[in-house]
């Protein structure tokens, strides 16, 4: 589940700790990057758990509707297709789910104003309405309800976004990349699997763990020579007043274009650039662009690399 995208992010903002830091430590700054990891792997399992939550909390309405004094015929006939729904109930009783709930105990207790201000919402929808409409749901149109659903409530919510910043600091980065993997997850699963059903795992393979280790590690020990590189081109401004983020990020992609010849160099550089859209200077990806473009011409012909 963590892809390469979300490991550069990462790296990228620890070389830039690094610098920022007076106690430099190697080993903590890998520590680091592991456990900023394993948070975002926790979100993927925090937002599954919010279906949960959601369908939790219609049902405690429902008995405490049942219960009042005078209940009226819809509080004794609620419709239930939402506590029935059977995409929640094989999420609810999945082994893998529940394993990783009792290893890193997780919670939406402290946030019961946003959950029941959610459910309104999506009760009072369309997209609800139209699903109480169905007499008797099949399993692929209670998935599809909790699909739609959580593109239309849950992916970039602002007041959630909120929240997720508050619970914890690595995953205001994370969030819309987590929700697409969710989204992914709701969308691949199926009945005939059970409580079986297999949800995403940490990495990929041990592939990306290595990548992610190494990426840090070679953008630390290599810092000469890829400082080396930026600064001469980069002859036409004051390389003390290149911004430090575009450093930061340029001496990252060159640390990937030089270290890992299975990784296209194009692939490298539009990733990078997007990385300096988003927490750099507005300017800063035509100028990350123009810079990595000219360092590639060269150590392509001078052999220093060996990749389309």
């Amino acid at each position: 589940m963590i892809n390469r995208n979300l490991i550069r992010i990462r790296v990228v903002q620890l070389v830039y700790a690094w610098y920022q830091n007076t106690n430099r430590d190697l080993r903590n700054a890998e520590k680091e990057l592991l456990f900023g990891l394993q948070k975002s792997y926790d979100l993927y399992y925090f937002l599954l758990l919010l279906m949960v939550e959601l369908t939790d909390t219609y049902q405690n309405r429902i008995e405490t509707k049942r219960n009042k004094f005078l209940p009226t015929e819809e509080d004794l006939h609620p419709n239930t297709h939402l506590i029935d729904n059977k995409f929640i109930l094989q999420l609810r009783e999945n082994k893998q789910f529940q394993k990783q709930l009792a290893e890193r105990p997780m919670s939406w207790e402290s946030n019961e104003a946003f959950i029941k201000s959610l459910l309104d919402e999506i009760l009072s929808s369309e997209t609800y309405k139209e699903y109480t409409a169905i007499a008797s749901p099949s399993y692929e149109e209670d998935q599809e309800f909790w699909r739609k659903t959580f593109k239309q409530f849950i992916y970039v919510n602002e007041e959630l976004d909120d929240i997720l910043e508050d619970e914890c600091i690595y995953w205001n980065d994370d969030v819309e990349i987590v929700q697409t993997f969710v989204m992914k997850t709701i969308k691949r699963f199926s009945p005939k699997n059970g409580d079986k059903q297999p949800l995403l795992p940490m990495f990929k393979d041990e592939e990306d763990k290595e990548y992610a280790l190494k990426l840090l590690h070679n953008s630390i020990l290599d810092e000469k020579e890829y400082r080396g590189l930026i600064e001469k081109h980069t002859e036409k401004w004051d390389f003390d007043r290149i911004a430090f983020m575009d450093l930061i990020i340029m001496q990252v992609a060159l640390t990937e274009i030089f270290t890992f010849e299975s990784i296209p160099t194009n692939v490298s550089l539009n990733e990078y650039i997007e990385i300096a859209k988003s927490y750099s200077t507005p300017k800063s990806g035509t100028f990350i662009n123009g810079i990595l473009d000219a360092i590639v011409q060269e150590i392509k012909k001078e052999k220093r690399i060996f990749k389309n």
